[in-house]
């Protein structure tokens, strides 16, 4: 059983969220990625991927490789999320 490249694994990952987005705008697009890395990433995750894309055959989608490497200006499509139940007016928990 061969492992898995690390590096590979995140050009995966950022290429799926890619994937999720390509039907936006390209800016559009462009910010929902930026912010879904930003997000949900740990700071480490997104420096091992940008300094593995300097690599000439590093398989990330082009979207994410512009998303990698700026501050988007559009706004992504994405709402923000509310973690606060009580912010949307849910009250207490649902779990019983």
């Amino acid at each position: 059983m061969s492992a898995v490249d690390p590096n590979q694994k995140l050009v995966r990952m950022a290429n799926q969220i890619a994937a999720f987005f390509r039907s936006y705008p390209q800016d559009e697009a462009v910010a929902g990625i930026h912010k879904h890395v930003v997000a949900f990433w740990t700071p480490r995750m997104r420096d091992q991927l940008a300094a593995y894309c300097e690599e000439a055959d590093h398989g990330l989608d082009p979207l994410a490789l512009t998303a990698l490497h700026i501050t988007p200006k559009a706004r992504s499509p994405i709402p923000d999320a509310v973690t606060d139940p009580h912010e949307q007016g849910l009250g207490a928990s649902d779990a019983g």
